[in-house]
């Protein structure tokens, strides 16, 4: 999909204390010390793509002849007096630009001149190299449980990488994969067609529902079943908003501190999830937030949220193995409870119907599109769902991380924010990801510079809502006393 404004990398904002650190300081230099004595834990990282020519199949990772550590990691420093609002203009502007696809696909960013002395570091890395489970275990190949560190296992003796295969290398590999695209494609076809109108960005073409539907009806008949097939897709369309146009090549970015504490009790006291409590969240956040803009549509937002499909022998593979689900949030309703119970009935019906689709139907859809026309016909797709020529595929995509729940260190010192920002694109211009880490929930929203102005108070709009569902919310929904206080990155 990327086209010079979407874009396919995901990033991570960390703030670091360094006073834990030797000499109290985190530089890029150390930084580059952790990666050197890690790399060999870290594949991705040396990866780089090489593609095939004319589109004849998809590109192949090959290990990077000339990879060069110190282009990766840079320095910078904010102005005095480096707040978090410099700080997230600073890092919109580099997330918005692509990375360099002759080199493998990620960037460091060491950020100094924080307030109270803190440091950031801003990590840029595509999707098609990881996805939520992955990137979770490059953290953990970076961050230690101690400011002292860790035992690394030391790296196996390796024979320098092969030189970079030339066009015609490739051109013949393509060449060579064309039976092997074909077979893909007949075994993706049943799957696929059956589930068209679950595949983002197909569903909302004219025609993609009914043909679905046929297919499903035509398996079910083959197979002359009683458990009624796949269940039907949810019938909730998106409505038309703002943040549902063609996005810009800039960005905005905002983050901000929740408790998770609080958001544990509201969950026990209302038999949820802490799942279905950020999406509850959420959708109060948005709900006030576009009453604010004048924009708040009678039925309820469709976000798009990501589920790892990684099966347990895939772990320490890296690559992308995520699909979506669909699902109507209660942006429609005033109460904040009936938000809560009705994010957890949307959330169940989403997963019922999620289980009921294949894990690979995104793959399948890869394989079922040749190669050399994918790319332009997923451009050519979205470009109409943000114009208007289609119903939007979603309003927003809501995701919802799990992270550590115990202090985490980098080259010493001591993590004390994580903020996963995350991507946007054409038809779907706001992001709102959240990570979990001790007892906090960091939030980081994402979106197009020229759709929203100030995404600032979507943060404050999210700790009101927390706050409005812990006060009518049982008691037992109350932890003991705790001061209310802005989302910020400062330590807790």
């Amino acid at each position: 999909m990327e086209d010079g404004r979407t874009h396919g990398h995901v990033s991570g904002l960390a703030i670091f204390d360094p006073s834990t650190a030797p000499g109290g300081v985190l530089t890029a230099e150390r930084m580059i010390a952790v990666l050197e004595e890690r790399l060999h834990l870290l594949p991705p990282f040396r990866w780089r793509l090489a593609p095939v020519p004319l589109g004849l199949d998809h590109p192949y990772w090959i290990e990077d002849p000339d990879f060069d550590l110190e282009y990766h990691v840079r320095e910078l420093a904010l102005p005095a007096p480096g707040d978090d609002h410099q700080l997230a203009e600073q890092v919109a502007r580099i997330h918005a630009r692509p990375l360099d696809r002759a080199r493998p696909l990620w960037e460091m960013y060491v950020i100094q001149g924080l307030q109270d002395g803190r440091v950031a570091v801003f990590t840029k890395i595509h999707h098609a190299a990881i996805d939520g489970v992955s990137g979770a275990e490059i953290l953990g190949v970076l961050l230690d449980p101690s400011p002292a560190g860790r035992a690394v296992p030391s790296a196996p003796t390796q024979t320098p990488p092969s030189p970079a295969p030339d066009q015609f290398a490739m051109l013949a590999r393509g060449l060579a994969g064309i039976p092997r695209q074909q077979l893909r494609t007949w075994r993706a076809v049943p799957r696929t067609l059956a589930h068209l109108d679950a595949i983002p960005g197909v569903g909302g073409i004219p025609g993609a529902p009914t043909v679905a539907r046929i297919t499903r009806r035509l398996g079910r008949v083959g197979r002359r079943s009683r458990d009624g097939g796949v269940l039907e897709a949810p019938r909730s369309r998106p409505p038309r908003m703002t943040i549902n146009g063609p996005v810009s090549p800039h960005r905005r970015i905002a983050f901000g501190t929740l408790s998770l504490t609080d958001v544990k009790a509201v969950k026990t006291a209302l038999d949820a999830t802490v799942n279905d409590v950020i999406v509850a969240m959420c959708a109060g956040a948005l709900r006030s937030w576009l009453i604010e803009r004048g924009e708040l549509p009678e039925d309820p937002l469709v976000a798009m949220i990501p589920v790892s499909v990684r099966a347990a022998q895939e772990r320490g593979t890296y690559g992308n193995r995520v699909s979506t689900m669909a699902v109507a949030i209660p942006t429609n309703l005033d109460e904040p409870l009936a938000r809560v119970a009705a994010a957890h009935e949307a959330m169940r019906s989403a997963k019922d119907h999620h289980r009921a689709v294949p894990a690979s139907l995104l793959q399948d859809a890869t394989q079922f599109i040749p190669p050399a026309i994918i790319a332009r016909a997923s451009r050519v797709t979205m470009r109409l769902a943000a114009r208007n020529a289609v119903t939007p595929l979603f309003n927003v995509v809501i995701s919802n991380v799990p992270g550590s729940p115990t202090p985490l260190y980098s080259a010493g010192a001591r993590l004390l924010a994580n903020y996963p920002v995350s991507a946007i694109a054409h038809g779907v211009g706001l992001n709102i990801t959240v990570l979990s880490y001790e007892d906090r929930l960091d939030f980081a929203i994402v979106t197009d510079r020229d759709q929203v102005a100030d995404p600032w108070p979507l943060i404050d709009a999210l700790g009101a809502d927390l706050e409005a569902v812990k006060a009518a919310a049982p008691n037992r929904a109350k932890p003991p006393a705790n001061p209310s206080r802005r989302p910020s990155t400062t330590a807790s």
